[in-house]
């Protein structure tokens, strides 16, 4: 099934199960931000964009993420900060994004309230990363995320609270918190949740 819908040619039934919903109203204390799930194809196999942050960004450091940030009050909705916080990290026009769909919002320990959607982005690209913000980009196959032997979930603590988090290891590379739960969200719309008894994607930040 995967195949079939990952294909270029299926990109609409993608679309389709990733329906466009509204903005979430963020609870009471946290922050309101969005992100981009950049998704685009090579060799006819998909692959999603994702970006280590530098250790001059306040929050995060050194950590994978999609690109993405806090809304300014300039923007009209969470996509728009989706996008202009993408071309402003990664230097990808945003008019070349085709918004496929929202996932579910996420709040995070940090203070976020994460609204994320899938965007299929032109590849090849001459992508330009901000160096302030942007350490490197990781272009991954999204198939690389349907093994379970892949992730793990374990205690994490931050400022006196303790919660479960995922996180998928491969290659010398690590995805946890906030990012691996999009992950997961996106793999639960295409039927390839890959830990156990989580088929919701409800892991914990």
């Amino acid at each position: 099934m995967v195949k079939k819908a990952m294909s270029q040619s299926q990109v609409a039934l993608l679309k389709a199960r990733l329906a466009l919903h509204p903005a979430a109203v963020s609870p009471t204390g946290l922050v309101p931000a969005g992100v981009l799930v950049p998704l685009f194809f090579k060799e006819d196999a998909a692959h999603l964009l994702f970006t280590q942050r530098t250790e001059n960004v306040k929050d995060h450091r050194g950590q994978i993420s999609f690109p993405g940030g806090v809304r300014d009050a300039a923007d009209p909705h969470l996509l728009a900060t989706a996008l202009r916080e993408t071309q402003e990290e990664i230097g990808l026009n945003r008019n070349l994004v085709q918004v496929l769909g929202s996932l579910p919002p996420i709040a995070t320990l940090t203070g976020y309230f994460i609204n994320s959607f899938v965007g299929l982005i032109p590849y090849p690209y001459e992508f330009r990363p901000n160096s302030r913000e942007v350490q490197r980009l990781l272009l991954l196959p999204l198939a690389g995320f349907y093994a379970p032997e892949r992730w793990s979930t374990g205690a994490y603590r931050y400022q006196g609270q303790t919660t479960r988090v995922c996180c998928w290891r491969a290659n010398h590379e690590v995805i946890w918190g906030a990012t691996a739960r999009i992950v997961l969200n996106l793999l639960a719309v295409l039927d390839q949740h890959p830990v156990p008894g989580d088929k919701d994607a409800t892991c914990l930040d």
